[in-house]
């Protein structure tokens, strides 16, 4: 029987208030994401209060599903890094509770988000995506409001372009006005000139009247009935007053939903399903129309072919002769004929099949979204589900809350989900890829990725230890990793500086030895490298002996072999020998002659490195030995 124990109320509660927060900051950041893509359509439309609500409304709600996923993700991430930071994540470990059992809240808790993420798209999203179209649609038809500026051409007045040179905030009056009008073609347009006028609405918003004084009108008659009169080429007009009436709609008119039916976004799963298997009749009842207009037009033209004068010449006649031989009897009407009637029968069937593959291609394409769209609504919600468990191990191991490195994590995770998201669905959607790969790639790169994390977490395994990874690197690199020995404040016992001595003596001659008997100047036998490798006990059981010596002489409150101590460098004992540990890979990389030339060189780099090292050590085991003799040396 599940119980509810005190444990979980208190995870549910400090990841409830994180998830609250998170989700309003994620919501507010994808809604100004939004805002700007489309923040050309908006600004300068004169678009009223009620307007904008209901576009901030729809908007907020068709991003609700985008932002569940990444507000798992950052809160889970800082509420196990706030337990992980605090301590209360090992108390509960010392408790004897497993990690997962810590997750057991959690889990239950982001099931239910994946499930009412995955209800709100089916339910609520396509409403919210049908109405936000349906707004921009009607936002980009719009007319702009009237802002006539100074001293550029305006362009916001259909088939006009106005200059005003100043203008009268108090009395709205404009001076020194130039309009340039297009009314029909380019020889049509008309250029009026005017010291000063005024431009106002009409009450119902559907034109302006633009009152110009003491100017002129110039326009262009080459397109009307004076168009062949060489006297009278263009009409000149000069006035006192007057007035132009000019269309132009400024009420916000709502595009008619039913325009928007293909939208496959605005669609909840049986309306996909209902439709696509509509549409799946519908073009293969056109598809199997075109391929029978084919077929009768394939028809057509072989009974023609074959009262073809030209094919009865070749069949009564001539049957071995070339067909270029038979168009070469006929006489230059005939030929021009001939040639003309085949241009136009083959750009006609061009013609026809473009059109055809135009229309099976925007079918297609169709199609594809719905499909995509009925896959979409499943990733989307499982994505709460991956991204909780990406997030919560990853704060057990981070162990750092707050909204500093949590963030910057849900931020790379969200980027890395993104890009292979939107990636796929574009991919899917021009049918590079089919659909299943396109909408599954990102759940699949991530799935083994929380699991992954999740297996590290639970096995309390190092993962972020930066000192662990750079160690690494620098090992793989050959780069140098220097020793830091300080003095103790406290010790408990002092070193024998006697056996000490005598014991880094023996290690100097042994080095020596060692040198001269495997020739570290010489380059590495390749068969023994590759193919026959030994393992180098010797220089093994030398270092440790080093290391020793270097761990008991630490106690030494004498700072001269303190320093001295911190020359000793710390010796790699097996990269001069094979480039890994199984033989099977030893022998993979020497026949992989790239790889297995530049393992050699680094050896051969390693032998010479473990050669300098001998020498320092026999160095550095002369200075200490010659101190130890002093401190003890008698007065």
């Amino acid at each position: 029987m599940l119980r509810i124990k005190k444990l979980d109320i208190f995870i549910a509660k400090q990841f409830g208030l994180l998830f609250v927060g998170t989700f309003f900051i994620c919501q507010f950041v994808l809604m100004m994401q939004f805002l700007w893509r489309y923040i050309d359509d908006l600004i300068g439309k004169g678009l009223s209060m009620e307007i904008m609500a209901q576009f901030f409304w729809w908007m907020g709600l068709m991003l609700v599903p985008q932002a569940l996923p990444l507000a798992i993700l950052l809160s889970s991430l800082i509420a196990f890094g706030n337990l992980g930071e605090s301590s209360e994540l090992t108390a509960i470990k010392a408790a004897g509770i497993s990690l997962m059992q810590a997750f057991r809240s959690l889990i239950f808790i982001s099931v239910f988000i994946c499930f009412g993420s995955f209800f709100f798209q089916n339910n609520i999203g396509p409403q919210a995506n049908m109405k936000i179209a349906q707004l921009l649609i009607s936002m980009k038809q719009k007319s702009p409001e009237l802002e006539i500026p100074e001293g550029i051409f305006y362009d916001g007045i259909p088939n006009s372009n106005l200059y005003v040179q100043k203008k009268d905030l108090n009395t709205g009056k404009l001076y020194g006005i130039m309009i340039y009008r297009m009314t029909g073609s380019y020889e049509d347009q008309a250029i009026i000139l005017a010291d000063s006028g005024m431009l106002q609405s009409t009450a119902d918003k559907q034109h302006l009247v633009l009152s110009l004084w003491s100017g002129e009108w110039f326009e262009n008659m080459q397109a009307q009935e004076l168009a062949n009169s060489a006297s009278v080429p263009y009409r000149r007009e000069t006035f006192v007053s007057k007035k132009i009436i000019i269309d132009f709609n400024g009420n916000f008119n709502m595009t008619d939903a039913s325009l928007l039916s293909s939208n496959a976004k605005g669609k909840s799963l049986k309306q996909i399903s209902h439709d696509e298997d509509s549409l799946n009749h519908l073009y293969d009842s056109i598809g199997i129309t075109y391929y029978n207009d084919i077929k009768r037009q394939m028809e057509l033209y072989t009974r023609l072919s074959e009262k073809d004068s030209l094919a009865a010449i070749k069949r009564a006649a001539v049957k071995d002769m070339h067909p270029d031989s038979l168009f070469d009897k006929l006489s230059d009407d005939q030929k021009l004929t001939a040639v003309n009637r085949a241009s136009q029968q083959v750009q006609m069937i061009c013609s026809d099949l473009e059109f055809k593959g135009m229309f099976a291609a925007e079918a297609d394409k169709l199609i594809r979204q719905h499909e995509i769209e009925r896959i979409n609504k499943f990733t989307l919600a499982l994505s709460c589900l991956i991204f909780f468990f990406i997030g919560a191990p990853l704060g057990a191991i981070i162990r750092k809350g707050g909204l500093g490195f949590p963030v910057l994590i849900s931020v790379v995770v969200f980027i890395i989900f993104y890009i292979l998201d939107n990636t796929g669905y574009r991919m899917a959607r021009i049918g590079e890829w089919s659909i299943w790969f396109g909408k599954g790639l990102a759940p699949a790169v991530l799935t083994p990725v929380a699991v992954f994390v999740t297996y590290k977490a639970n096995n309390d395994s190092v993962v972020f230890n930066m000192d662990l990874y750079r160690t690494f690197f620098m090992q793989l690199l050959g780069l140098r990793l220097k020793r830091h020995v300080n003095g103790k404040e406290v010790i408990i016992k002092d070193p024998d500086y006697p056996h000490d001595a005598h014991t880094l003596a023996r290690i100097s001659e042994e080095a020596t030895t060692y040198s001269h008997e495997h020739h570290l100047i010489s380059a590495p036998n390749i068969i023994k490298v590759f193919f026959r490798y030994e393992p180098d006990n010797e220089i093994e059981r030398i270092v440790d002996e080093l290391e020793e010596i270097i761990e008991d002489l630490g106690n030494t409150r004498d700072k001269v072999i303190l320093m001295e101590l911190n020359h000793y460098p710390i010796v790699s004992t097996k990269a001069h020998t094979r480039p890994f540990e199984r033989k099977w890979l030893n022998i993979m990389a020497a026949l992989i002659l790239p790889l297995g030339a530049v393992l050699y060189v680094r050896m051969w780099i390693f032998r010479l490195r473990l050669l300098h090292d001998l020498r320092v050590i026999k160095q550095t085991n002369e200075k200490i030995i010659h101190r130890i003799e002093e401190l003890h040396s008698p007065a």
